[in-house]
């Protein structure tokens, strides 16, 4: 079927041509919001009818009639209708439909899959200081940030992964602060508890280890503590390590792996954000005013002009976003994608003034942003807000431990990323048609065991489906699980280009209803009829194949027996 749209596609785009010469339309299809109204619907004369001065269903039927001239509409279609105001549907031949089975199963992984171009892509996400457990906001961070990197590989780009984290600052001191003190035997609630520690257990552990002289290794760094109590720069160095391999552990574990890890640090020591400041200050994009130095960013769009430099010789905190975003146009990424939470929102403005002043010809709307809002975890029918590990949070691993990597992951994909998010764990923990990825997981399953039934008790030849006679599949529940398949490539073109990764969870829990629909309806296993059966079972293949490729894109796994 993947073939029939794409000569249905040709044949639109010419018969718009040649109904209107010159118009920019771009040819496309819908589904229909109801299976009775057709498989295709077609809008185009309702978009042509007010440049053209036509009524829109007389340049319908108009649009028809160009098109059954053409060899693709002959060959695939086998009605068109005109509805409503001037909608066109068309209905497709059972072939059409029938051969995305054959598409599916030659192409296996790479079905929906685009050629490689040679653009690049760096998607940025995550991005957590190393000062305690990743929460569940970095989760939702993860989630996304990993999926549309699955994404736009799907569409041919070369994505890099990059983490990115302050070594540095108020944040880091708090951290050695905190651990210095319960090196000394405080904790949390001591009069002499430093203001603003971090309370968590896990400050505990850090100061623990110290003392035991252990050597951490992260994906970015090794380091061995000296257990000098008095020496505040070691410990702030091993209690950075530490988290760092914490942090790595926690990622593991949620199936998360970074190409790269960049340090704000690294800014200052190499002199980038100075730089920077001086190529803005130098394109006039700045001014002094009550002894601060200030950017322009009202000439690209903000509300108000924003501080860069402080009176105090300090620099605001989006300054090295600016030139952390400068690095990445220098490495030739052309395409940039942030995975922030909204607290995140008041910077967008103000980091692409800053690239626009610097010179260097990047575009307006660099980079791309993904927000996301934090997520509400339910659980025995109440909020949990924290977690004892990290004293003031529900953690990643919290999450994992309570469900499994699959549900989280799976979930927090679910839903658009700015839309709030109550994780319930208790659905999560259920094996029936309430928890989401349990009854798509439990399709491939369904599906996995009549095949493993076929090809092992009854002696089928699991090799030999490709070339069953996918003609006997005339099953209305056949035809509406067909056509979802259909559905995959253009689904993963749209996902990706609208930043929508819960585009696929939702054409997940949409194909294993079409299945359940399917495995209600019809007998796989026809013993007196070995073609239908054959068929049948190349249609179920066809769609675990499908089911395997999109939850790959999540994260999450696919098993065979539940």
């Amino acid at each position: 079927m993947i073939q029939a749209k794409q000569d249905l596609l040709r044949a639109l785009q010419e018969s718009l041509a040649e109904l209107s010469p010159g118009n920019t339309l771009t040819a496309a299809f819908e589904s229909p919001k109801q299976a009775a109204h057709g498989d295709l619907a077609c809008t185009a004369a309702m978009q042509l009818a007010k440049p053209l001065k036509k009524n829109p269903r007389e340049l319908a039927q108009a649009l028809i009639d160009t098109l059954n001239r053409r060899a693709a509409v002959q060959q695939w279609v086998d009605a068109m209708e005109i509805a409503g105001p001037g909608f066109i549907n068309l209905r497709l031949k059972a072939a059409a439909k029938q051969a995305v089975v054959g598409e599916v199963l030659r192409a296996a992984e790479a079905f929906g899959r685009q050629p490689a171009h040679g653009q690049k892509l760096m998607v940025e996400f995550v991005s957590a200081n190393p000062t305690g457990p990743l929460h569940v906001g970095h989760a939702r961070q993860g989630a996304l940030g990993d999926s549309i990197c699955h994404l736009f590989e799907t569409q041919g780009w070369d994505v890099t992964r990059e983490f990115y984290y302050n070594d540095a600052g108020v944040q880091i001191a708090t951290l050695a602060t905190s651990t210095h003190a319960r090196i000394k035997g405080l904790k949390p609630g001591d009069e002499q508890w430093p203001a603003n520690a971090y309370n968590g257990d896990y400050i505990a552990d850090v100061a623990a280890d110290f003392m035991a002289q252990k050597t951490i290794q992260a994906d970015d760094r090794e380091f061995t503590a000296s257990g000098d109590p008095d020496d505040l720069d070691n410990i702030r160095q091993f209690a950075v390590a530490y988290l760092r391999h914490e942090q790595d552990l926690d990622l593991q574990a949620f199936g998360v792996k970074f190409d790269n890890y960049f340090l704000e640090s690294g800014l200052y020591t190499s002199g980038r954000v100075e730089a920077t400041v001086a190529k803005l200050v130098a394109a006039g994009k700045t001014y002094e005013q009550d002894g601060a130095l200030w950017l322009k960013t009202t000439d690209d769009g903000d509300d108000k002009d924003r501080v860069m430099k402080k009176s105090d010789g300090s620099y605001t905190y989006f300054v090295p976003d600016v030139a952390y975003h400068v690095t990445k146009w220098e490495r030739g990424f052309t395409k940039v994608i942030n995975c922030q939470g909204t607290d995140h929102y008041g910077t967008i403005a103000r980091v692409r003034a800053g690239l626009q002043g610097v010179g260097h010809g990047i575009p307006k709307g660099y980079p791309d942003y993904v927000l996301n809002t934090m997520v509400r975890v339910v659980r025995d029918g109440a909020e949990v807000k924290i977690s004892k590990r990290a004293g003031s949070y529900v953690t990643l691993r919290d999450l994992i431990d309570w469900t499994s990597k699959d549900a989280v992951r799976f979930f927090l994909i679910s839903r658009k990323a700015d839309t709030e998010f109550t994780f319930d764990v208790d659905i999560a923990v259920k094996q029936n048609d309430e928890n989401p990825v349990y009854y798509v997981q439990y399709a491939h399953a369904r599906m996995s065991k009549v095949l493993r039934d076929w090809s092992t008790d009854r002696g089928g030849d699991l090799a030999a489906l490709p070339a069953a006679d996918l003609s006997l599949l005339t099953a209305p529940t056949e035809a509406a699980l067909m056509l979802k398949l259909a559905d995959y490539p253009e689904m993963l073109t749209r996902a990706a280009a609208d930043l929508a990764p819960h585009d696929v969870a939702f054409y997940l829990r949409d194909v294993a209803s079409a299945f359940h629909s399917y495995y209600a309806a019809e007998r796989f296993l026809v013993d007196a009829n070995a073609d239908l059966t054959r068929a049948r079972l190349a249609l179920l293949a066809a769609t675990r194949q499908v089911l395997r490729n999109a939850l790959a894109l999540l994260g999450v796994s696919h098993p065979d027996k539940m």
